[in-house]
């Protein structure tokens, strides 16, 4: 457990209880903590079958899965040919792996993990902290044998954005498709040589310590042409802590770790090419990428007559699809996006090439929602939308270049349902015969068969339990069902569902969406302080939509008299690019507007909501917004617990903040900053910082109370020594936050 470092800024008053009323003197109880501290136990299996998370043979004929059962106890499940069976016999398997430890094994206390299909109809997995393998389970008796070390099958996986032979480490030689050559660096230049007798064939002069090659290469199919990126060097910042009570020494450690923040200058790339069958470099000009964020995405068209890449001018209002002829060095823009406010690079950037057809596959927001498009790769024209419409693609899960067909993981498709619920569909490339694949009235996990002619769709709501299918591609038909998860052992325990609730946003018409946590003694003739967790970053939609036995943030806090709300409003991502928008150099809003209307609303339903008595809290950028809401909005918010927060977006890294405020650094930045509006601050603070946290600089939150100081504003500071990020959910962490909210919404001392 992490050890803190407690002290109050200024003289912090004492508690004074003034006028209570019994009914309020109820709560924060020992009963209450009782139930808080145990809620995670409570609830700890008790949902049987709901976690379908099938395995696909390399063939995509069958799959394994794992059912869990009352008692502790489980099955695994093998479907082939849309039949379901036991994936092998229990006893005969227990037996057999009883000889191969040479001890009784109980599945119950130690559990099959990893069960993978290995070569033939043998299967893998892992037991006893040890991997095996286990030959075809058929009749008779089971053969069980260890699997030597590095002979373990990894996991499945997905592949890169894009191909090419490409290496980051500069020490090794990344070798040509033909095997002949290899490129190194060498003193900062590139160095290729001949695999065989490591005779030089050609080597760049232009490199020098501040200006040099970083050994990332890409080969062209032919093996004839090389890129090489090369990079000028700039000063790197540091951030450094010192760490008081290290673990493993009495005396203080100082740490430093590289962290680059907003404003500080960056290294500029520029791709480089090299002729080799001529040995000759050809000059390629960078007249069209001119201050990079980041090169990235290199990739060779599949005959080697030039190779493409992805061009992101820093401010993140610019971005181009670059092609390069490989025989002149001769550049040219082929696709390019602008934006007023942002373009969203880090989730909304995917290209694919179709050379056979000079076409290629480019995603966009252009029209305000997140779509993809059919274009000419060799002028960049669009043919046609692949897909359309007030809607979002959330991601590109196949595209299949033969049958010229594309499967998307999709959002807001289905008008009566909550925009955020995730659906797949397929669609042609020409744009005709989208058509969705799954149906139920939930969001949506597909895994896919390696030829993708079948998926495993798991579907729920935070009100509703998990469903599991297996479906065809072919026409979106459920082949069979697999499974619906068993809750009733979970009921009994009466902790309660989620409840989805919508509301109007700031401009009146916007529906924005969230969720209503009660506790499981909810007496609907009491009322109750309301919390709300809030995380609004930007790059995503955080509300759960997916049905969990336990929401913890959510569900143990209620469980101390509160009712707590998560809500996604305007600034979050997954909606269009107007609502997105809204966090442009933007960052403190942090939906507020929208979700007091929506907190409002809500206790229209919920008269039990005391909208007198609103705490909230949250992390990281969470830990940024609950004080904020304390700073513009502290009529409102009367109590907050910030963790970890990016207080100050030029205090914290580079690539999320310069996103979302933008480049170069202007006033606003100051203006969002809560160090510069600390002296607004209402209501009760409690901030919380690990002392070593390498995710934001934990000078911000120190800057803020620095600044609570200058401006004589109570408020507590909890320092949790050795802490990294997140320290708030360190268990020392979470009690003090709950006795935090305690104290100042119930107005009592916690009675533990």
């Amino acid at each position: 457990m992490n050890s803190p470092l407690r002290f109050f800024c200024s003289q912090a008053l004492p508690l004074v209880l003034l006028s209570v009323s019994p009914a309020l003197w109820a709560q924060g109880t020992k009963a209450d903590y009782e139930r808080w501290a145990g809620i995670q136990e409570l609830t700890r299996n008790k949902v049987y079958r709901g976690q379908v998370l099938p395995v696909w043979n390399k063939a995509g004929t069958a799959f394994i899965y794992r059912n869990a059962l009352h008692g502790g106890k489980s099955e695994w499940i093998r479907v082939e040919n849309e039949k379901k069976a036991p994936a092998f016999d229990e006893s005969k398997f227990a037996h057999a792996m009883g000889k191969a430890l040479g001890a009784e094994v109980d599945l119950v206390k130690t559990p099959i993990e990893n069960l993978n299909f290995g070569e033939g109809a043998e299967l893998t997995f892992r037991l006893d902290g040890k991997n095996w393998k286990l030959a075809d389970p058929g009749a008779g008796e089971y053969s069980i044998s260890a699997v030597p070390a590095g002979q373990e099958r990894p996991g499945p996986g997905r592949g890169g954005w894009y191909a090419g032979t490409g290496a980051q480490d500069e020490r090794r030689p990344v070798t040509s498709p033909d095997g002949k050559l290899e490129a190194i660096v060498q003193d900062d230049n590139v160095l290729i040589r001949e695999v065989r007798s490591g005779a030089k064939v050609l080597a760049s002069k232009d490199g020098n310590m501040g200006d040099r090659y970083f050994g990332q290469f890409f080969w062209s199919p032919d093996s004839k042409h090389l890129v090489a990126l090369r990079s000028t060097v700039v000063p790197q910042r540091k951030v450094t802590f010192v760490e008081a009570a290290p673990r493993d020494q009495l005396q203080p450690k100082v740490h430093s770790n590289d962290y680059t923040k907003p404003g500080d200058p960056l290294p500029i790339q520029r791709p480089q090419l090299f002729n080799v069958a001529e040995k000759r470099q050809v000059p390629v000009s960078d007249e069209l990428c001119p201050n990079p964020y980041a090169i990235t995405r290199i990739q060779w068209a599949s005959d080697s007559s030039r190779f493409t890449y992805i061009f992101n001018q820093r401010g993140h209002q610019l971005l181009r699809l670059i092609s390069v002829d490989a025989s002149t060095g001769a550049s040219k823009v082929l696709v390019e996006e602008t934006s007023k406010t942002f373009i969203h690079y880090s989730a909304k950037t995917w290209v694919e090439l179709l050379d056979d057809q000079n076409e290629l596959v480019w995603m966009s927001e252009r029209t305000g929602w997140n779509h993809i498009y059919l274009m000419d790769s060799m002028t960049g024209a669009v043919k046609n939308p692949i897909t359309k419409g007030d809607w979002v693609v959330r991601s590109v899960v196949n595209l299949d270049k033969k049958n010229r067909t594309a499967i998307l993981s999709v959002s807001g498709i289905k008008p009566n349902e909550d925009p955020y619920f995730i659906h797949y569909a397929i669609v042609n490339l020409d744009g005709s015969g989208f058509r969705l694949l799954t149906e139920g009235n939930g969001t949506h996990r597909a895994t896919f068969n390696e030829d993708h002619t079948h998926f495993v769709d798991v579907w729920s709501r935070v009100d509703s339990p998990p469903v599991a299918e297996l479906r065809r591609v072919s026409d979106g038909k459920v082949a069979m069902e697999l499974e619906k998860a068993d809750i009733s052992d979970w009921r009994k325990t009466g902790i309660k569902m989620l409840e989805p609730f919508k509301a109007k946003g700031r401009d009146g018409k916007t529906d924005i969406y969230g969720v209503i946590c009660l506790p499981s003694n909810f007496n609907p003739k009491k009322k109750y302080p309301v919390i709300e967790y809030i995380y609004a970053g930007p790059h995503d939609n955080f509300v759960p939509k997916a049905f969990s036995p336990l929401q913890y943030y959510l569900h143990a806090m209620a469980e101390l008299g509160f009712i707590l709300v998560q809500i996604d409003g305007m600034g979050t991502d997954n909606r269009g690019k107007a609502f997105h928008d809204v966090c442009w150099q933007n960052l403190g809003d942090s939906g507020f507007p929208d979700r007091i209307l929506w907190l409002k609303e809500a206790q229209k339903k919920y008269p039990q909501m005391d909208l007198e008595r609103v705490g909230i809290f949250g992390g990281s950028a969470g830990g940024q917004s609950s004080t904020r809401a304390l700073l513009a909005y502290g009529d409102f918010y009367k109590v907050g617990v910030s963790d970890c927060g990016c207080h100050d977006n030029r205090m914290d890294k580079i690539w999320w903040n310069e996103q979302w405020m933008g480049w170069p650094i202007g006033p606003h930045y100051v203006e969002q900053s809560n160090v510069t509006q600390a002296h607004n601050l209402k209501g009760k603070l409690m901030l919380i910082v690990g002392e070593v946290d390498t995710n934001v600089d934990p000078a911000s939150t120190m800057q803020v109370a620095d600044a609570l100081i200058k401006a004589d504003k109570d408020f507590e500071l909890l320092v949790m020594t050795s802490a990294n990020h997140g320290s708030a959910e360190s268990p020392y962490g979470r009690r003090r936050r709950a006795d935090f909210f305690v104290r100042h919404l119930h107005g009592v001392e916690p009675r533990r």
